[in-house]
């Protein structure tokens, strides 16, 4: 057999964090309105937020919640979005060219996360924004001494502070389609004063810089002159990418191939950025960890703000979603954070209208890897069949990773088959140790690559359940074409 998975639970690359399977809600389309809150719905409960949407968001295990923006954030105004609803302002919005009622805001976004059971991640403005607006914020949602803020709170009925622990400072200010775009110099300068005035309110607060979203400049200089100026600041880089199968991005046009062959970009990305961090950390002597927050990740390709980027997901761009969540567990010595976007209607797993929900095809192996992923990520030795394409030579079929959790003593092998019409036997072997004799494949696949789900027909893709027999250190399994898998072993 020349395919060959092989586990050593010795060999680790170190902690899973569960943050990892983060969220991420824009006031975007309608992933607000519409989506989350819809109190016109048949769904809606008595605060207007959709029971069906929050029971399929439970599925998928969300440990943190980001929010409000995405591109939003960069000309929002918090205080607009607090206080009785017949007061609050609605606003011309210029990230998205809409008009903002902000009936939802910091409190209802709470209440919703509380329910959902999830932590809040808060970005604050650092487009046409202050650092005072932000540290105001920061007070109003964590203070707890006798100040106009923290009465301001509770005027709205919050006596207890709401606690937030994770904070971004601004959205992609690399991009030039930003409010308030900033070069590397003026950004590095702007993240450590508001960073120093967040962490003087609150100390206790995690903190995320804004390091890249555009990747064809000066992301080296932004990573060497945040670290340099702020590094004792910082808690996260954020990095954001979205992939897709068209030329736009590198590819030619539906280019399955090519577009499975984009592991290598994020493996790439990666990488260079752990090495940057590695390296600036030692040269500026700086003592405190600084990881990477993939803080917006997904497919998007084909739609654009006239369609409110509805996405509508097919059977390759699942596959793509299992190639990004093995890449954060093949690079989480790093990657602690972790954010799809977004959670329902934009560029998302769930679609909704006011009557009905639908689970588009990327939801399935979110819930599968979120839900089965242990706390180790292992270096997993893969070997076997491979394929090219014009970019890139001898890749292998399968794309694997790995987990292991400690207590249930359980492993977890990811498996993202590429191969467009071949089903492929691979052994996986235990360097040491034997399995227990029991384990669950789930299997995410459907009739072609092309196949989505829609209101009528929302079965085309979904994860079948199997039962594994598996004894002795090594097991044998076929991987279904165009598929991907999580093996769920047993251990002894």
């Amino acid at each position: 057999m020349s395919n060959r998975i092989k586990l050593d639970l010795e060999r680790t690359l170190g902690g899973l964090d569960p943050n990892v399977f983060g969220g991420f809600a824009e006031h975007l389309g309608r992933c607000i309105y519409g989506g989350i809150y819809e109190p016109g719905s048949p769904h809606a409960d008595e605060n207007g937020l959709r029971k069906d949407v929050l029971e399929a968001l439970k599925r998928l295990k969300m440990p943190n919640m980001r929010y409000p923006g995405g591109n939003f954030v960069s000309g929002y105004r918090w205080r607009d979005g607090v206080g009785p609803k017949e007061e609050r302002p609605a606003r011309m919005e210029l990230a998205w060219f809409d008009v903002e009622p902000n009936t939802f805001g910091t409190n209802e976004f709470i209440d919703f996360c509380r329910v959902l059971g999830t932590e809040p991640y808060l970005a604050v403005n650092c487009g046409d924004g202050d650092m005072r607006e932000a540290r105001d914020w920061l007070e109003y949602c964590n203070g707890t001494k006798d100040t106009a803020l923290v009465k301001l709170r509770k005027s709205h009925g919050y006596d207890a502070p709401h606690n937030v622990k994770y904070w971004g400072v601004g959205n992609e200010v690399d991009g030039p389609w930003q409010i308030g775009f900033k070069t590397p110099d003026e950004y590095a300068r702007a993240y450590t004063e508001y960073a120093k005035v967040m962490k003087w309110t609150d100390p206790s607060i995690k903190l995320f810089a804004s390091a890249v979203s555009l990747w064809r400049r000066d992301w080296v200089e932004r990573a060497q002159l945040l670290l340099e100026q702020a590094g004792n600041l910082i808690d996260y880089m954020a990095l954001h990418w979205y992939m897709g199968n068209d030329a736009v991005r590198g590819y030619r046009d539906d280019d399955f191939a090519s577009y499975m062959a984009a592991s290598e970009i994020l493996d790439d990305r990666l990488s260079s950025y752990e090495g940057l961090i590695r390296a600036l950390r030692l040269e500026n002597k700086l003592q405190n960890p600084v990881y990477i927050a993939v803080d917006e990740w997904n497919v998007w390709y084909r739609t654009h703000n006239e369609e409110k980027l509805e996405e509508i997901y097919n059977l390759e761009d699942a596959l793509m979603t299992g190639l990004q969540l093995n890449a954060f567990i093949r690079h989480a010595s790093s990657v602690k954070f972790a954010n799809i976007a977004q959670i329902v209607n934009v560029i998302a797993p769930i679609l909704t209208r006011a009557d009905a929900m639908v689970l588009q095809t990327i939801f399935y192996p979110f819930e599968v890897y979120s839900r089965t992923a242990g706390d180790t990520a292992l270096d997993v030795h893969w070997s076997g069949d491979t394929f090219s394409t014009p970019e890139h030579a001898a890749l292998r079929f399968l794309d694997v990773s790995a987990t292991l959790d400690s207590q249930a003593k359980k492993v977890s092998v990811y498996v993202v088959n590429r191969s467009l019409d071949r089903e492929i036997e691979s052994s996986v072997e235990l360097a040491e140790g034997r399995f227990a004799g029991g384990g669950r494949a789930f299997v995410i696949n459907g009739a072609d690559i092309k196949t989505i789900n829609t209101f009528d027909a929302p079965d085309g893709v979904t994860t079948r359940e199997d039962t594994l027999q598996a004894k002795g250190a090594s097991a044998t399994y076929t991987f279904e074409p165009h598929s991907v898998t999580a093996l769920v072993f047993d251990l002894a």
